[in-house]
């Protein structure tokens, strides 16, 4: 399938998906079935991305995407499997840290980075701490630890110095956007779920989830 004809499919299925997150009773199916479906076709971007930033980097962005499409259907379930959808969520970051963490080098960039998310963190749990149910609080607090993880190391590989390669330079502006998105995406799921709902949150939350996971899907390929 080409770029065009990929990224196309992907936006409808998307869509499809969101559509359907507003949908009640027999609707439903529409939502249960284009979510992990669009998580699938991003995860095809990586697989088929070529060249390739590394083997490794490959297969770790990969094992997060399929943690994250069954976090997804942890997430949609009839029953409250919200703790089973934090762990593959987690355990999909993990993934995605072990990829970031290849070939990075530790400097200025990376204390940027952690400056900046680490207080964006810890405000958000501050503000949210109140709303939480206490038997969530310790997982939660654990989730926003890798959260915050994965998403300074994907910006500080792009704050790295020396400066990359051009092909290499935009992989990693790829990874960095994705995770700065996947911290939009979780804080606004976080807002909805804790804080009181939000206005159209199933558009905010999945639009910018699914931008993250495209944006990583990308920052597979050099060029």
């Amino acid at each position: 399938m080409s770029f065009g004809r990929r990224d196309g499919l992907i936006l409808v299925v998307a869509v499809l998906a969101i559509i359907g997150a507003f949908l009640q009773g027999e609707g439903r199916w529409l939502h249960w079935f284009a979510k992990p479906a669009t998580t699938l076709l991003i995860a095809g971007i990586a697989w088929q991305a070529r060249p390739a930033a590394s083997p490794f980097y490959r297969r770790a962005v990969l094992a997060g995407m399929g943690l994250s499409c069954l976090g997804d259907i942890a997430l949609m379930l009839p029953v409250d499997a919200f703790v089973p959808g934090l762990v593959a969520f987690l355990l999909a970051h993990l993934c995605y840290i072990a990829a970031f963490r290849d070939g990075l080098h530790a400097g200025r960039g990376l204390l940027a980075a952690a400056l900046l998310l680490g207080a964006f963190a810890i405000g958000n749990v501050l503000a949210l701490w109140p709303h939480l149910p206490v038997p969530l609080r310790v997982p939660v607090l654990a989730y926003v630890g890798v959260l915050a993880t994965m998403a300074v190391l994907a910006l500080a590989r792009h704050w790295q110095r020396p400066r990359l390669p051009l092909m290499q330079a935009r992989s990693a502006r790829w990874a960095a956007v994705g995770g700065v998105l996947f911290v939009a995406s979780d804080s606004l799921l976080a807002w909805d779920r804790f804080g009181g709902g939000l206005p159209l949150a199933g558009l905010l939350v999945l639009a910018t989830y699914y931008g993250a996971q495209y944006a990583i899907a990308r920052s597979v390929a050099q060029a």
